[in-house]
């Protein structure tokens, strides 16, 4: 267990370290990247939905997402109310797993790209094939996914791959669409930074761009409470491999969840005010 690897009363010092600036600039750069995430999500969307709308669901699905499995919990969620509105779960479904795999394909490019510049920082270690053997897998599993068509002659699964198939045509969509996502990570990646420089260690901007897609891959695997302990021990080899402490790296990547889970709390507030509005409008 990382946790036990770590002087926790050390780590937690270290975090209070940070200081409110850094802290809740890191917050505020999450919510911007949700905002920002709600105007890709609306190119995909085959329906019509107000930003504010899509921007109020994401939050939402952030908050709750801080209390599921892996880190694409929230998604469920997202599901659930965007469904409320658009009555078809397979296009609502589609639509959620393109706005999260174009976010992915922006994720693993930023990788790939940074990883050869980045290995003799690995020196004889192993790990430094885990970001080419991740692009890879997902390469293949793309490749399966669309072109294998699993299950294609359901209805439901029917209308899935059909709006993949229509999204396939909207090139000039799909590059904005990509774009925002290589915003969207670039925000996540300087939220690290921020909280890293906050505390006063030293992270080559660099290695952020190869370690965080590892660790986000990693952490996506639903087998803590959004990601907890899976994401702190990558967190913890990785940057042990540059010589970072085991508290030090513990730290950061604490900071990095609360930050998420600060950002997040707009989206409390949100579902109270629709549940509020739903039992006004049904008395």
């Amino acid at each position: 267990m990382v946790f036990s690897r770590a002087d926790m009363g050390h780590t937690f010092s270290i975090m209070k370290s940070i200081g409110p600036f850094y802290f809740f600039s890191a917050v505020f750069l999450y919510i911007f990247s949700q905002l920002i995430s709600s105007f890709r999500w609306k190119l995909l969307l085959p329906e019509n939905f107000t930003i504010k709308k899509l921007f109020s669901i994401y939050m939402i699905g952030a908050f709750f997402g801080s209390f599921m499995p892996g880190i694409i919990g929230g998604d469920a969620v997202r599901a659930y109310y965007l469904n409320k509105k658009a009555k078809k779960m397979s296009l609502t479904l589609a639509s959620i797993f393109m706005d999260r795999y174009l976010g992915y394909v922006s994720l693993m490019l930023i990788g790939i790209s940074a990883a050869p510049f980045a290995f003799h920082y690995f020196v004889d270690s192993s790990y430094k094939w885990l970001m080419p053997v991740i692009f890879a897998a997902f390469i293949v599993g793309s490749f399966l996914f669309f072109n294998l068509q699993l299950g294609k002659r359901f209805r439901g699964i029917s209308e899935f791959y059909e709006y993949f198939i229509t999204l396939k045509t909207q090139k000039r969509t799909i590059i904005k669409a990509v774009l925002i996502s290589f915003l969207v990570q670039f925000l996540n990646f300087l939220m690290v930074g921020i909280l890293a420089a906050g505390m006063g260690a030293k992270i080559p901007l660099l290695l952020l761009f190869v370690f965080l897609p590892i660790i986000i891959t990693i952490t996506t695997i639903p087998v803590s409470i959004s990601g907890l302990g899976v994401r702190e021990g990558a967190f913890v080899i990785l940057l042990g491999l540059i010589g970072v402490k085991p508290e030090v790296a513990t730290s950061l990547s604490l900071a990095w969840f609360f930050s998420v889970f600060a950002g997040s709390i707009p989206g409390l507030v949100i579902y109270f005010a629709l549940t509020k509005k739903t039992e006004k409008v049904e008395v």
